[in-house]
């Protein structure tokens, strides 16, 4: 009988979805070679050759695809008798590792994170700092349990299969220019067609935001945005801004409540939104991480009222 290893079957799960020793080493926090080491293991174990060599890596094998078939039902059925043992003890606890771009991190899961400490101690909550697209291998492979993500009008996100996506949020999006700006007059709404002859800002290229700025500019106002100033800080957006050095086109949760130097103001064109999203797997979440997801829900409200 085949005895199977469930952490080595997890090596196996990363290393489809990733592709490389190297990035299952980096993802999973190992040296190659240990990762190597413990393929090589799970190879003795199953008794078939798993991986074959191509070029200067290696891939996986007919019977390596099985196995990784496998081994995500396996590792989902070890997550769900995990959910299901916690479940039975009153005193919530575990652990929930969360991820987010800077707004909803700053904005919401920090925020969670003061509410568990105060009303569930014994959950230990990890919380970092992510783009969407760089975080759904973790999030399908289980190293991650909640991402925050969001989706513009226009732009919306794939939803790949096995993964729940939850909206907690919408808000509008709003122009933002140095508050000595010629357009920045009382009037409340500037026109994108205006700002052809501005330099702008915007998040790092390959990011959402990136991609609405570009297209905004190119479907209101006609025109490719000068656009020389990438940073996925929002206080460095805005920090741009402030010195006159750009105008920006912001969700509203980045945004101050109040600032002299800024000044915020509606699209005249028309109403864009960004929506953030809770992303988590499509399985049922442990009581931490519900006790969690409440956390931020509730922080949703605050912000809503």
């Amino acid at each position: 009988m085949i005895e199977l290893d469930l952490r080595r079957l997890r090596f196996l799960r990363e290393f489809e979805e990733r592709g490389t020793m190297a990035a299952v080493a980096a993802a999973l926090g190992y040296s190659p070679s240990t990762v190597s080491q413990q393929l090589a293991l799970l190879e003795k174990e199953a008794g078939v050759r798993l991986l074959s060599r191509a070029g200067r890596g290696v891939r996986l094998t007919e019977a390596g695809h099985v196995l990784a078939r496998h081994a995500r039902v396996l590792l989902s059925a070890a997550e769900a008798a995990e959910a299901d043992l916690a479940a039975l003890d009153c005193d919530v606890r575990g652990s929930v590792r969360a991820g987010g771009l800077q707004s909803a991190a700053r904005r919401l899961l920090v925020p969670a994170v003061a509410r568990m400490r105060a009303e569930h101690p014994r959950v230990r909550v990890e919380i970092f700092e992510l783009e969407l697209e760089q975080s759904l291998p973790g999030l399908r492979l289980g190293t991650v349990d909640l991402v925050i993500g969001d989706e513009y009008d226009s732009q919306p996100r794939p939803r790949p299969a096995g993964l729940r996506f939850t909206l907690l949020l919408e808000e509008p999006l709003r122009l933002v220019l140095p508050a000595a700006h010629p357009l920045a007059g009382p009037g409340g709404h500037v026109a994108v067609t205006d700002l052809q002859s501005e330099v702008w800002t915007a998040s790092a290229e390959g990011t959402g935001h990136h991609a609405m700025v570009v297209g905004t500019c190119r479907r209101l106002g006609g025109y490719e945005p000068d656009l020389r100033h990438r940073s996925s800080d929002a206080d460095v957006q805005l920090e741009l801004v402030r010195a006159g050095a750009a105008v920006a086109l912001m969700p509203a949760l980045t945004l101050p409540d109040a600032d002299p130097a800024l000044a915020v103001r509606g699209i005249a064109e028309t109403v864009l939104r960004r929506r953030l999203v809770a992303v988590t797997r499509d399985t049922p979440p442990g009581p931490a991480l519900t006790a969690f997801l409440a956390a931020v829900t509730e922080r949703v409200r605050d912000l809503g009222r």
